[in-house]
């Protein structure tokens, strides 16, 4: 497949995610190389929805550690239950915040966000680590996204 995509802008949220998947799927189809998937992923995530940030921290030494990302820079290093992402490690399930300002412990690594999703990653039955997008939006994640990140990040760890 060539690395472009596919998708109108005219869809609904829930139809772009339905017109990513698959042409996702094929994009990462063959590549055993997970920093090159990650990055693709995080890059077809930003160019489809215009997200704020989007990207990966990947469990290393005990700690979340940046990996590929779209978006201005970003916290480097997250402990387990800190944050959206650690509580979301910690927790082992998707977390939806509306409004991070009242996320308790919530870490500013830009203070233009405004709501987050964090997915864990599982590899084997083991969270490996976690997708994390933000927005400039509150209120910008529901459960529609829930749904499709979870199913990206089912094929993106496989």
């Amino acid at each position: 497949m060539a690395e472009t995509l596919h998708i109108s802008r005219q869809l609904s949220k829930e139809e772009k995610y339905k017109a990513l998947l698959p042409q996702l799927k094929a994009l990462l189809h063959g590549e055993t190389d997970e920093v090159a998937n990650l990055a693709n992923t995080a890059a077809a995530l930003w160019e489809t929805f215009r997200f704020f940030w989007v990207g990966f921290y990947l469990i290393k030494d005990a700690e979340l550690v940046l990996g590929p990302f779209q978006g201005p820079v970003a916290c480097t290093r997250i402990a387990f239950g800190r944050g959206v992402c650690g509580a979301a490690w910690k927790e082992r399930k998707t977390l939806i915040v509306p409004d991070v300002a009242q996320f308790p412990g919530h870490i500013a690594c830009n203070s233009r966000s405004k709501s987050e999703i964090v997915v864990p990653l599982f590899k084997h039955g083991e969270i490996y680590g976690v997708l994390d997008i933000d927005s400039d939006r509150p209120g910008a994640f529901d459960e529609i996204d829930a749904k499709y990140l979870e199913k990206t990040a089912e094929f993106i760890t496989v």
